[in-house]
């Protein structure tokens, strides 16, 4: 047994102690210091650190590090490359990796084209605008996209939201002409946003849009998809304009009566339950993937055949009727770029660009991670940006990454972006040839491919497993999923983005303060909580803070600190132990503190003072021993009282202790 007072030496009464649990591989035969103290750094400029800062934030791929140590002609070669992938993958291109990008691109393109004809249905255009959309971005993106899976087009979710927003500013029926260049109006100044955000390499920005938030968004989009499609599938004429599910089964059910037309929930149901099949059938045996794939193109054929030899369009079966040949035609002439309609293209433009964008690149990441390759994420803002510009030029709608044709396209064995290439030429010999055939096409099969297409979008086990993992989580997610059922798609992402954002606000200004045990037998200190075994020192209070130290929590982590010590010391007194006399604060998992964090940590030292306890740093990193050393806050608690691990720091108070007894 030893008796110990202060690490400093002081007069106060000693208390009497147990040493054994100073763990042996610390304890030196001669009680001399450890060998190894906190690092302290040599002071940095406010440039640099700024400097630093700015690097991680914008540059934490290294965008230079490839034209480090090469010649002007090869930086040259390599800055190409860079900006346009086309010319990388294209000096490696062979007859093999050729012909497993025309068998995925044509697949693609089998799923492609109906499924074009149908989001345009969701825009409020006509059927021929889907196809436009699926021709020209996918080129563009070949040769600036970094992604080798994802496949370019129109996409149910983007589609219905620039639809809804579209019409609340013009009715597409009595303003068309106004409905359309309001379309290529927000489709310009989305590509804008997507590609600025890539350029000034803002695209941490989308990060703000939890996976959560996005599953429920999707989730509640999905249902208000098929809820309005009822209208073709059922025949129902005169549907509401609302997305609120509440007014969308109002009219379903208001028009029972009078609205629905048997021929085509016939032509509906039945091949809404053919596709249902396929898309079972492929997920239940993989390598019948095509099946699903091609069902659509397959449904249109038979439904159109089946219209033109029964006549079935003359007994209320609507039918596509007409759509317009060629390819894109220019749209460069019907952008606003003045007056009040300027100011709504760039707000429709902006909200969906960043709903695409965040889309497109969760879909590129994950089949990015799945095949093994890097995915640039700023790069690929800029490749959207750019096609959805050149989209808008040319009678296009925002396109997008769709994750359906993406996974098909990468079944299919897909090897470059090649494969958008000829998906694309396979809509433009479509867009030439083919569409004077589609005239008899029903309204009511593209109604059902588009309720296949976007059904899956239900995530229920992703749902399930976010309630078990995260309940804020979860939260958010429900947050979106009811605003965009009962409101609208702009109120459910406000609402997930604002739960997210809280979510962010409470782990900030409440951090974690735990209170840490040493295992015995050992030199670790761990959460009590999470090891009940763990056990309380004698003489000492050791605390852990979990977060950065800023002026919106500086106050809650002294307070907290000061709650441990007063619960700790209330319990020692009641159980007749030695006072505490030491305060130990491990902050190995602060990574940064602002001036308003460092009066709170005066304020915790003086405080602590007056209670004649030791206060005791533990393991502070390179930024936070900056800032401490600047303040001259090491200089207020004097030499000494900054440990590597919280063993060190234990140890020294027990030896410098015992020299002192």
């Amino acid at each position: 047994m030893a008796s110990y007072s202060s690490c400093r030496g002081t007069d106060s009464p000693m208390e009497v102690v147990d040493i054994d649990i100073i763990s042996s591989s610390q304890r030196r035969s001669d009680n001399s210091p450890p060998a190894y103290n906190v690092g302290l750094p040599p002071p940095r400029s406010l440039v640099s650190q700024l400097g630093e800062k700015l690097k991680e934030t914008l540059f934490t791929d290294d965008p230079l590090r490839s034209f480090k140590n090469k010649k002007r002609t090869e930086q040259l070669v390599t800055g190409l490359q860079y900006l346009f992938p086309i010319l990388k993958w294209g000096r490696e291109y062979n007859l093999i990796k050729l012909k497993g990008d025309v068998v995925a691109g044509l697949t693609v393109a089998s799923l492609c084209i109906p499924q074009a004809i149908g989001y345009a249905s969701l825009v409020n255009l006509d059927p021929q605008y889907g196809l436009y959309s699926s021709f020209v971005p996918p080129l563009v993106y070949a040769v600036l996209g970094s992604s080798r899976d994802i496949a370019i087009g129109p996409v149910s979710v983007v589609s219905l939201l620039l639809g809804n927003l579209l019409q609340e500013e013009f009715d597409y029926r009595k303003n068309s002409a106004e409905y359309y260049r309001l379309a290529f109006t927000a489709t310009f100044f989305a590509g804008v946003t997507e590609a600025t955000l890539g350029w000034l390499r803002l695209g941490f920005l989308i990060d703000f849009l939890s996976h959560a938030a996005i599953i429920g968004f999707m989730g509640g989009s999905a249902i208000t998809i098929s809820l309005q499609q009822m209208s073709g599938l059922l025949g129902i004429k005169n549907f509401t304009k609302k997305t609120d599910i509440i007014s969308m089964m109002k009219s379903i059910w208001g028009s029972v009566h009078h609205g629905w037309n048997w021929q085509t929930i016939a032509i509906g149901m039945s091949f809404l339950a053919f596709l249902l099949l396929a898309k079972y059938i492929g997920k239940k045996k993989r390598s019948l993937f095509w099946v699903p794939v091609i069902t659509p193109l397959i449904s249109i054929i038979l439904s159109t055949f089946f219209v033109y030899i029964t006549q079935a369009n003359k007994n209320g079966v609507h039918i596509v009727n007409h759509i317009k040949k060629g390819i894109n035609p220019s749209s460069a002439h019907q952008i606003y770029f003045s007056g009040s309609n300027l100011i709504k293209g760039v707000k429709i433009g902006a909200i969906s660009g960043m709903i695409a964008l965040t889309e497109a690149v969760a879909i590129g990441r994950t089949f990015a991670a799945m095949n093994d390759y890097q995915l640039d994420g700023n790069k690929e803002m800029v490749a959207h940006g750019t096609m959805n510009i050149v989209g808008s030029l040319t009678s296009c709608f925002i396109g997008t990454g769709s994750f359906s044709r993406s996974a098909v396209n990468d079944m299919a064995g897909c090897q470059t972006a090649a494969s958008n290439i000829v998906m694309s030429i396979a809509v433009g010999m479509t867009l030439e040839l083919i569409t004077p055939l589609i005239k008899y096409t029903p309204i009511a099969i593209i109604s059902s491919i588009t309720i296949n297409a976007v059904i899956g979008l239900i995530d229920y086990n992703a749902t399930i497993h976010i309630w078990k993992v995260d309940k804020m989580d979860f939260i958010a997610c429900m947050g979106a999923f009811f605003g965009v059922l009962f409101v609208n798609i702009e109120i459910g992402l406000l609402i997930a983005v604002l739960i997210s954002i809280i979510k962010i606000l409470l782990q900030v200004t409440r951090p974690r303060i735990i209170l840490l045990g040493n295992l015995s037998g050992t030199s670790i200190y761990r959460n009590i909580q999470q090891y009940p075994e763990a056990n309380r020192v004698p003489g000492f209070v050791i605390v852990r803070v979990d977060s950065v130290i800023y002026f919106s929590n500086s106050n809650y982590v002294k307070e907290r600190v000061l709650r441990w010590l007063r619960d700790e010391e209330e319990k020692q007194n009641e159980n007749g132990l030695p006072k505490i006399r030491y305060l130990i604060v491990e902050l190995s998992s602060v990574t940064d503190i602002d001036t308003s964090g460092i009066h709170a940590l005066e304020e915790l030292y003086k405080s602590v003072k007056k209670r004649d306890i030791e206060l005791i740093f533990v393991n502070p990193g390179l930024g936070l021993m900056e800032k401490l050393q600047v303040s001259k806050f090491t200089e207020l608690i004097g030499n000494g009282r900054i440990f590597l691990t919280v063993d060190n720091a234990v140890t020294m108070c027990y030896i410098n202790a015992s020299e002192e007894a």
